[in-house]
């Protein structure tokens, strides 16, 4: 008797044993799943961000491969050397007029490409083809049209009676062609999002806002924008970070002029440490660069965070 009470116990036992085993499999399977992801994450996001904080500590000692420790003496440096504030002043006026151009546009875009007409995926397959093109070849084709003496653009202007421009070539316009090119390139990818969020609205909403009386302004303002936020804000966090680091057309198109009018922070870094050899120095830029995209996006997420 004894040994079948026993037995009973041993039996209830293993049962609640496996069981806690199923528990532990269908909590832990979906962590195992991700490990792959988190294990990128670590290696090629947060690991590079510790390195390059901790290297922007050192300096290397000239004509030598030795580092030595100089605490935030990098740091300091930068903020009493004009052209890093002439780096970030040029970053900050770039980002103050590209990013609200392309989301404004990009946005504009997507509406249009929203519309339910015949060949419309020919049209959004055309809107897509500038991001098929990389950067380079694209930074190269446009300095041959922009060229003040035998560009395609100049070519045009003059047969409109309009004077040719330097673009490139000039401090003052050199920028705003840099943020026109990269704009070019980047709106049809940014406006996909928007597109695949503006599909996602159902269309019995706009429906019974019509029987309501509602135009067209009223319809985007209580139904459109509202049911985008989540898209708006994914597309502005990600636009905010693109050109906070941008910097390939800067080097391949002007070299961060003329008179350092499109130098912008990330291409300091990368002259610091691949021109002068400086990798402490660079890495300090590369660190301020995500303090302030760190923050940028802290207020972006704050002013753009869904209600409900």
């Amino acid at each position: 008797m004894k040994f079948l009470n026993k037995g009973k116990y041993l039996k209830k036992m293993l049962l609640g044993l496996g069981d806690e085993m199923k528990s532990i499999k269908n909590i832990s399977t979906p962590y195992l799943f991700l490990l792959p992801a988190l294990i990128g994450l670590l290696l090629f996001k947060i690991y590079p961000i510790f390195s390059a904080f901790l290297q922007s500590l050192f300096t290397r000692q000239f004509l030598t491969v030795e580092q030595v420790f100089v605490g935030f003496a990098n740091y300091s440096s930068l903020f009493t050397d004009p052209v890093f504030w002439n780096s970030l002043k040029v970053t900050a006026y770039f980002n103050l007029i590209i990013n609200p151009l392309q989301v404004i546009l990009a946005f504009g875009l997507a509406v249009l490409l929203n519309y339910q007409i015949r060949a419309i995926p020919i049209f959004r397959g055309i809107n897509f083809i500038p991001v098929c093109i990389s950067i380079p070849t694209a930074a190269i084709l446009w300095d041959i049209m922009l060229s003040p003496e035998q560009g395609v653009v100049n070519s045009i202007l003059i047969s409109l009676n309009l004077s040719p421009q330097p673009f490139l070539a000039s401090d003052s316009q050199a920028l705003l062609s840099l943020i026109a090119i990269a704009s070019w390139r980047g709106i049809g990818y940014w406006a996909l999002f928007f597109l695949a969020g503006l599909q996602e609205v159902p269309k019995s909403l706009y429906e019974a806002a019509s029987i309501d009386g509602a135009n067209l302004w009223q319809r985007f303002k209580n139904i459109t924008f509202p049911m985008m936020k989540r898209p708006l804000t994914f597309v502005v966090v990600s636009v905010t970070v693109a050109n906070m680091l941008l910097f390939s057309p800067m080097y391949i198109l002007t070299s961060g002029g003329p008179k350092q009018s499109t130098n912008v922070l990330m291409l300091e870094s990368y002259n610091n440490a691949f021109l002068y050899s400086n990798m402490g120095r660079a890495n300090a830029i590369v660190v301020i660069i995500l303090l302030i995209t760190l923050v940028v996006i802290a207020i972006q997420f704050k002013l753009l965070r869904p209600k409900h």
